[in-house]
């Protein structure tokens, strides 16, 4: 719960958060410096280029409206190109382990970490079903406005967020919220094609239905993401996103299995109608994955779907160079509004941060109880009777 800390000296109170994540990652939290948020500003930067170029990619993999590959066959080769990534890195990594600490590449080491990291399992799952879905909001909406709806996930995931983990928002940041919605509703204006069809029904219905899903579940996902990986914020990122990564290929290959049960075998080939698009796109895809693991262990989700947010810009002036896309005026102002909410959000933030004071004075707590009870227990075989 959360609440004040009375200091027993000088009578100083100090705030405490609501709710602590990991001992390891509250030691992280107190010791942010210039380094940190220059990761900060780095992950940011990075997102916004690799966020910004996925629509576009997979506006490019469409061949007269429609995809001549199957989205999953796409999504498990990303996850394959993860593995990959994240077996290399720990191989570098294991050779700079220094002397005393412990080793990666063990069997105790991975069986153990296994264990500790099962749950990442759950938003591998809901992962999988987001990335067909953001293949499925291509076929009723142009990229700029799939980056638009997108950011329907920051509200999602701040409910999420402190309903999960018990994440304290100020009432200017939920008013900043309040505002991005409204920017987005600006762009949805007319942005649906008339006479279009999804799914037998009319297309408001069937477009707004995916969009439905297609905020929610990656919301969770990303929620869900942080807690587990910064729950275990001592095991190495790299073997985290091994496990995260190898549970994704799993459920995207069984997602490629029933599609080839329902549409027949022919449908199952892995590699058939991909071109280089594709293959950029899958690139693109699992950088931006593996960047995104970052920012949910050493940063916020809330800063991550924000730079996803300004990722809009890029997305919407380059499908206009591109592919001739008109901004309209409520693109731009849209777009405005959603970068006023920005500001106010960052702008207002909550200090959460656990200072080192109250790190240190817990440990200190933590030796005190053990001394003491060492003391009981040296007094209380001292007074037992004395048998010869």
């Amino acid at each position: 719960m959360s609440g004040e800390v009375e200091c027993s000296v000088c009578h100083a109170k100090v705030a405490v958060p609501a709710a602590a994540v990991s001992k390891a990652y509250d030691s992280h939290r107190s010791t942010v410096s210039s380094r940190q948020r220059a990761l900060n500003v780095l992950l940011v930067s990075g997102d916004c280029v690799l966020a910004g170029l996925q629509p576009i990619l997979v506006y490019m993999c469409k061949v007269d409206g429609k995809f001549k590959f199957s989205p999953v066959s796409v999504n498990f080769l990303t996850e394959i190109t993860k593995v990959i990534f994240a077996i290399i890195m720990l191989f570098f990594q294991a050779r700079r382990v220094k002397v005393g600490e412990k080793p990666l590449l063990t069997v105790s080491t991975f069986v153990q970490a296994a264990r500790n990291n099962v749950l990442l399992a759950v938003p591998a799952f809901l992962y999988a079903i987001n990335n067909y879905l953001k293949f499925t909001m291509q076929l009723y909406f142009n990229p700029a406005t799939v980056k638009m709806l997108g950011n329907l996930k920051v509200l999602i995931i701040a409910v999420l967020l402190k309903v999960l983990l018990r994440r304290r928002f100020s009432t200017i940041q939920w008013e900043a919220l309040a505002l991005l919605l409204i920017g987005i509703s600006v762009n949805q204006l007319k942005s649906l094609p008339e006479g279009s069809t999804a799914l037998g029904l009319p297309v408001a219905a069937g477009a707004y239905l995916y969009t439905l899903f297609f905020v929610t579940v990656p919301a969770l996902a990303s929620v869900y993401n942080e807690k587990a990986l910064k729950s275990q914020f001592d095991t190495s990122i790299y073997l985290q996103n091994l496990f995260l990564y190898g549970y994704g290929a799993i459920f995207n290959f069984l997602g490629l299995v029933i599609t080839a049960l329902v549409q027949g075998p022919r449908s199952f080939h892995i590699l058939e109608g991909h071109s280089k698009a594709t293959m950029f796109l899958i690139c693109n895809n699992a950088a931006q994955g593996i960047l995104s693991s970052f920012f949910f262990k050493y940063a916020d989700t809330i800063l991550k779907k924000y730079s996803s947010t300004i990722a809009t810009i890029f997305t919407g002036v380059a499908s206009a160079i591109l592919f001739g896309h008109t901004l309209t005026i409520n693109f731009v102002l849209g777009i405005s509004i959603v970068i006023i909410s920005m500001h106010q959000y960052l702008a207002n933030q909550i200090k959460d941060q656990v200072p080192s004071s109250k790190i240190e004075m817990s440990d200190a707590e933590d030796d005190s109880r053990l001394v003491e009870s060492v003391i009981v227990k040296v007094d209380t075989v001292a007074s037992e009777p004395f048998h010869m």
